[in-house]
């Protein structure tokens, strides 16, 4: 497995790994999201809801409100502005862990989620909150990941805009091109099926991922966090052990 999965998170990118760790985050994302609803009362990927949400709490006086989503919005950008500047910071320095390393900081922290969910009946007050803005950290990091790595062509939280462009293509494949009613030199129109493939795949894995995560929510708790933690782990082991190789060579040389 640690074979086929290497080089999904390795420096140099091709569409296929892109798509493959596209897709791997996007069921990582559904669960992470479901779950987090079952346990907080509040999904943590959608940014459209929440500044929604602060614009009408804003109209309606309820300023604790419209802070605490300006808190929520704030840690999905620090999350995505974190991921810049880790892989950033490898590329500088030619790591093949460059994407690695924010994987390794959200299993991290999805532990970590597991860890304060766990003690949520203690404390709720305060931990509901605290557990919302983890949350929404770790979807700003993960969203970003994928986004940079493919150049803004996959992305893994962003349902709505991946719904968008698969009905846009299949607006294409179910048109009837008829050329005696088209202009003389108008191109036909045909759908991108890779495209396609591509944002069905990661709509689909998306549920999947959050069916199983509310699941696992519900019939094991917290505990849900450890086995996606641990894929994500996976994923990042190749780069980050061919980095380390690396750099005993060089010490040793």
């Amino acid at each position: 497995m640690l074979l086929l999965t290497r080089e999904w998170t390795a420096g140099d990118r091709t569409p296929n790994t892109n798509l493959r760790l596209g897709q791997v985050l996007a069921f990582v994302a559904g669960a992470a999201n479901a779950g987090a609803f079952l346990a907080v009362g509040q999904y943590t990927s959608h940014m459209t809801g929440i500044v929604s949400g602060m614009a009408d709490n804003l109209v309606l006086g309820r300023i604790a409100l419209v802070l605490s989503g300006g808190l929520a919005l704030s840690c999905f950008l620090v999350g995505a502005m974190l991921t810049a500047i880790l892989v950033n910071w490898g590329q500088q320095r030619n790591f093949h862990s460059c994407y690695a390393l924010p994987l390794v900081v959200e299993a991290l922290l999805m532990l970590l989620f597991g860890l304060v969910g766990a003690n949520l009946g203690l404390h709720t007050a305060l931990l509901v909150p605290t557990t919302v803005l983890l949350l929404c950290f770790m979807m700003g990091l993960q969203n970003a990941i994928i986004t940079k790595a493919s150049r803004s062509e996959v992305r893994t939280t962003h349902v709505t805009g991946m719904v968008t462009d698969l009905g846009i293509e299949l607006g294409k494949l179910v048109y009837l091109n008829r050329r005696r009613a088209a202009a003389p030199n108008a191109p036909g129109v045909h759908a991108n099926r890779t495209r396609l493939r591509t944002h069905g795949s990661l709509v689909g894995l998306f549920l999947i991922g959050g069916v199983l995560g509310a699941a696992g929510f519900q019939q094991m708790g917290y505990s849900t966090t450890i086995p996606l933690a641990l894929l994500l782990l996976l994923l990042s082991a190749g780069p980050l052990w061919r980095d380390l190789k690396q750099h005993r060579t060089v010490a040793h040389g």
